[in-house]
């Protein structure tokens, strides 16, 4: 994959200036926006990674301030729920009365599904274990419906229909994303150096979710997928569920209801997603 060149990036997101005003964890994530605005299927951008995608001007940091009064959404919103090139929504195609997790790759993960794909991908070609590979094919697709703290959304949203493992794996890749791992194979992100400094310590919910992490013997799951995370971000990649489709019957607890409807601690998350027009 042709790497995302730091100068331009930085450019879109309203210069060093503006950068020096994100927190850590902002920029993080605007970097996975941008990386992941690359990959088939994203049709929905943030303004910020449609910018770094397409190297469009970039405007300075009082215009980036005077735009926030008029924004109809904060940057933290799923991405189902607004088109950030300012074009209207589209109707969503049904979902089946009892509707399994295959049916919300086909049907509602359009903007994360290639990059999960592509993550579950890695892990089985690196043989790891299958709620390993579920866990890299599940992490991600909460940010159709949050983006922040997305490592804790994800884990809250598949607790119920998976392992303990595989929701430890989901819940703290955010976290583990920032300390390398030589015995695992996961080094620093360079670009984390360039945009972050050298000196970068990240914030203390997250060196505090590291640190319990580290100690548990689930850690290299989680550290697992961070490895395959990383370099999920082809644009050119084909993918399909197929592979997939075993795993996710041997190991996701798909309720006889249908996701939504089985009543359980996350089901208003999936009915959240099956119907994002309901106003209330």
């Amino acid at each position: 994959m042709q790497p995302l060149d730091r100068r331009n990036f930085i450019a879109a997101l309203g210069g060093s200036a503006a950068v020096s005003l994100m927190s850590h964890e902002a920029r993080a994530d605007a970097l996975e926006d941008a990386l992941m605005a690359r990959t088939p299927g994203a049709a929905s951008l943030s303004a910020a990674a449609a910018a770094a995608a397409s190297v469009a001007a970039a405007p300075t940091v009082a215009e980036l301030e005077a735009q926030i009064p008029t924004l109809t959404k904060r940057r933290g919103t799923g991405r189902l729920f607004a088109n950030d090139d300012g074009s209207k929504m589209s109707l969503l195609p049904a979902l089946p009365t009892k509707a399994t997790i295959s049916d919300y790759f086909a049907l509602r993960f359009d903007r994360t599904r290639n990059h999960c794909l592509q993550s579950a991908n890695q892990a089985l070609q690196k043989g790891a274990d299958e709620e390993v590979i579920l866990a890299c094919l599940l992490h991600d697709t909460v940010l159709e419906l949050v983006r922040a703290d997305h490592g804790w959304w994800s884990a809250q949203m598949y607790e119920p229909y998976v392992s303990e493992r595989t929701t430890f794996a989901i819940r703290y890749h955010q976290a583990l994303r920032f300390y390398p791992d030589s015995e695992a194979g996961y080094t620093y992100p360079e670009i984390y150096r360039t945009m972050f400094g050298t000196d970068y310590v990240p914030p203390p919910h997250i060196k505090a979710a590291y640190d319990h992490a580290r100690k548990q013997k689930w850690y290299g799951a989680s550290r697992m997928l961070t490895v395959c995370d990383l370099y999920a971000f082809d644009p050119n990649a084909k993918v399909s569920i197929e592979p997939f489709v075993d795993i996710i019957g041997r190991h996701f607890k798909q309720p006889k209801e249908g996701l939504g409807n089985d009543n359980s601690r996350s089901a208003h998350m999936f009915r959240t997603l099956a119907n994002p027009d309901a106003p209330l």
